[in-house]
C-alpha cells in the first residue's frame, strides 16, 4: 500500500545557463539546482534540469534529481525523474522514483512524485512504497 506525504522544500541553489541559443523560438536552458526538504522527508538534493520557456504562459522542464536523506525512519538516497508543462493556466506535472535507484535503508523505494509551486509555497507530493 502506498503512503502519500507532502513536504515543503527550499531551493538553496540555482545555476542556469542557456544552450542552443537562437534568434527565434523558445529559450532553452540547463540548470543545476540544489534543494533542502523538511518534514516527513528530510534531506538535500541535487538536480539537473532542462528548461524550455516560450513565454510567461507556456513552458516546460524535465529533471533528474538525487535525494539524500531520511524517509519513513530510513536513511539513504534515491533518484527522481520529473517534469512539467505549463499551458496558460493549466499545469501538468509528472514524475517517478527511478526503480532500483534507492540505496541504503531506502532500497526498494518506488513511487510517484509531483512538485508544486503555488500560493502555499514549494512542495513535493510523494506517493511511495517499499517493495
Amino acid at each position: 500500500m502506498k503512503t502519500r506525504i507532502t513536504v515543503p522544500f527550499e531551493i538553496t541553489g540555482w545555476d542556469q545557463v542557456p544552450y542552443a541559443e537562437q534568434d527565434e523560438g523558445p529559450q532553452l536552458a540547463r540548470a543545476a539546482v540544489k534543494k533542502t526538504f523538511a518534514g516527513e522527508l528530510s534531506g538535500t538534493s541535487t538536480a539537473e534540469l532542462l528548461l524550455c520557456s516560450a513565454d510567461d504562459a507556456h513552458a516546460g522542464y524535465i529533471a533528474q534529481e538525487r535525494v539524500t536523506g531520511r524517509l519513513a525512519d530510513r536513511e539513504g538516497t534515491f533518484v527522481m525523474q520529473h517534469g512539467g508543462i505549463v499551458d496558460g493556466e493549466e499545469q501538468r506535472p509528472f514524475g517517478r522514483i527511478v526503480p532500483g535507484s534507492a540505496t541504503g535503508a531506502l532500497a526498494g523505494l518506488r513511487g510517484n512524485v509531483v512538485f508544486m509551486h503555488d500560493a502555499q509555497g514549494a512542495r513535493l507530493q510523494l506517493d511511495y512504497e517499499f517493495v
